[in-house]
């Protein structure tokens, strides 16, 4: 069987992702599992990074089956892929690794920043139960979020010759109504929000920091700065990595980009980008991750 060279390409571009998400995905889910393992207590970073990775790692291994469908069965790509179950899956683990994201914002915010005001000091002294609750929350929003878009029929589409032909004209065919699109965005702009906010306020702590610098010991102030500098780094690549997943996931959810076109296939990269990317930048900005990463490498090379 020939394969157009759009298609090769983007099964090696779908390769390279897929591999890269698989390994640094499992790295932070096998060492925070053997941290909380050795330590014998609960640590809320470890517990954050594991429901991350495990939530990047399923979100890996669906963009993945679809890559895999749309390349070698694309007559079966609609009646697997856009099935119930598989779609369940999808928008569960879409939705339930930003939900994550936002939570390890929100934690690394609490840690971080230096706000005094009384009902931020509330929040962080009680940051573990704070986090745990969020964690609960986002399992069952995005449970919610992915039985409500199968309930309302998101993937059916009633011309199934869209997905097949790319000389159709789609502007004819029935598609998806604007609410039902718009219940996809919805669900995710609450998270992003709290992302956002987060975001901010790590911003606006160190710019407060800054001016009060040479009041404090510059070692403090360094190591001070250095966290600031750390937990703004992770959460900004975030939210560039999640804000071009948001609109390759909106422009593949409208199912008006022809099958196994070359838009097609540059969506599917885009998407696959985000799991693979934020984890990279979450081991780059932890020492002990970075370090125990290094290891592995050299570990793996000498074999």
């Amino acid at each position: 069987m020939a394969f157009p060279l759009t298609v090769v390409s983007h099964m090696i571009i779908m390769t390279a992702e897929f591999f890269i998400g698989i390994t640094v995905n499992g790295f932070l889910i096998i060492v925070n599992c053997y941290d909380l393992v050795k330590s014998r207590k609960i640590l809320l970073l470890q517990i954050l990074l594991i429901c991350t990775g495990l939530s990047r790692f399923g979100l890996q291994m669906m963009l993945m089956t679809q890559s895999f469908f749309s390349v070698f069965f694309p007559f079966a790509y609609e009646t697997n892929i856009y099935g119930p179950k598989m779609m369940f899956l999808w928008m569960f683990f879409s939705s339930v690794g930003l939900w994550f994201a936002t939570c390890l914002s929100v934690f690394y915010c609490l840690k971080v920043s230096n706000f005094t005001q009384h009902w931020f000091l509330w929040l962080k002294f009680r940051i573990s139960k704070c986090i745990f609750w969020l964690l609960l929350g986002s399992l069952l929003a995005s449970v919610g979020t992915a039985t409500v878009c199968i309930k309302v029929g998101l993937p059916l589409i009633e011309d199934s010759y869209v997905l097949r032909n790319p000389a159709v004209n789609v502007s004819k065919v029935n598609l998806l109504k604007n609410d039902e699109l718009l219940l996809v965005n919805l669900t995710l702009v609450l998270p992003l929000s709290v992302f956002v906010m987060c975001t901010s306020m790590l911003c606006i702590s160190l710019y407060k920091h800054k001016y009060q610098v040479q009041n404090r010991l510059h070692e403090f102030s360094n190591a001070r700065t250095e966290a600031h500098m750390n937990a703004l780094k992770m959460v900004t690549t975030f939210f560039c990595f999640f804000i071009s997943y948001f609109a390759a996931f909106m422009a593949n959810m409208t199912f008006r980009i022809p099958h196994r076109s070359h838009r097609f296939f540059v969506v599917k990269e885009v998407m696959a980008a985000y799991p693979a990317g934020h984890s990279i930048i979450i081991i780059l900005s932890n020492s002990k991750l970075k370090d125990s990463f290094r290891t592995m490498i050299c570990l793996m090379k000498k074999q």
